[in-house]
């Protein structure tokens, strides 16, 4: 790092589902005059698009995205996975730009982009035997195990994503101690500059919002879609919600009304363990979607007011 060079800057805009979080990325980028990358899981993926909520072709015309469609279902993508490719990306945006923007609620995959992951063991012997236990018996037992073992990452976890609370539960079995004991490890010293935001919602206009979502899915043919993905059923890129609760439905367990209404109730569970996560960081500025203010320009007044951020 040169002394006294400017670095540039990566804006990130995080927060829970539903929360408007694109099209802030696109003002950004289209004011700025950049790029976008995503940090969602699921939109990776080419095959999952309307359970997923990725930017509409019009949305994704107007800014140039990476890490939307670029991956098959048949790949696991992992945290570190991204870390590594989005690192060398933003290395070559930043060759020709002062300004990068950053979207996603999968902060998990952001952290690991930013600070880097930690060293967390594995053991492949181990790894099968509770993938043994939950195709038979489920995952309800290992939820158990992690709150009473971890009750802090039992809080944050996706608990509807069964590779992360197995994944948890062989870090703890392996190691004796708690997964955030073992997330310890030093931070990334990274060439660039981050300002962190998120759009604060109302709990209940928040979870008004995700309601509308999963009615307006539907109504887009989120359940054809899950149908004509029946075949790769078993791959972890389907294991997330609307897509279990769905599949549920189609092999007869559920009644579609049934499935609408875990997927609305899953879906603002998660958007709560978005949350928390999001509480925990000490660099994030929250916006007000109900100020007179656009969200825009509060970012870029934040961003002003901020002796480190040269970006105008």
């Amino acid at each position: 790092m040169e002394i006294g060079k400017q670095l540039p800057t990566l804006i990130i805009i995080q927060g829970p589902t539903a929360s408007g979080k694109t099209k802030l990325a696109i003002d950004l980028a289209l004011h700025f005059d950049t790029q976008i990358i995503s940090a969602d899981a699921r939109q990776f993926y080419c095959e999952m698009s309307i359970g997923t909520a990725k930017p509409s072709d019009i949305e994704l015309a107007q800014a140039k995205h990476h890490f939307i469609n670029s991956h098959s279902i048949q790949q696991d993508f992992t945290a570190a996975n991204f870390a590594k490719e989005a690192s060398i990306l933003l290395h070559r945006l930043f060759e020709t730009r002062k300004v990068v923007v950053l979207v996603g609620g999968s902060n998990m995959y952001i952290d690991a982009l930013i600070d880097g992951l930690d060293d967390i063991p594995s053991d492949v012997s181990l790894k099968k035997e509770l993938n043994s236990i939950l195709e038979i018996n489920g995952i309800d037992e290992f939820l158990e195990e992690l709150k009473e073992k971890d009750p802090e990452t039992y809080v944050s976890i996706d608990k509807n994503n069964p590779h992360r609370v197995l994944r948890a539960i062989e870090a703890i079995r392996l190691t004796g101690k708690k997964v955030s004991e073992l997330k310890q490890g030093l931070k990334k010293d990274n060439p660039f500059n981050t300002i962190r935001f998120a759009i604060e919602w109302e709990r209940d206009i928040l979870y008004n919002r995700i309601n509308q979502r999963v009615d307006a899915m539907m109504k887009e043919g989120l359940l054809e879609e899950v149908q004509s993905l029946m075949p790769q059923r078993s791959l972890n890129a389907l294991k997330t919600v609307g897509y279990t609760e769905l599949i549920k439905h189609l092999d007869g367990e559920i009644t579609l009304d049934s499935a609408l209404d875990q997927i609305k109730q899953h879906t603002r569970n998660y958007a709560k363990r978005q949350l928390t996560w999001l509480r925990r960081y000490q660099d994030l500025y929250w916006l007000d979607p109900n100020s007179i203010t656009p969200l825009l320009e509060q970012v870029l007044s934040k961003i002003d007011k901020d002796e480190s951020f040269l970006i105008r």
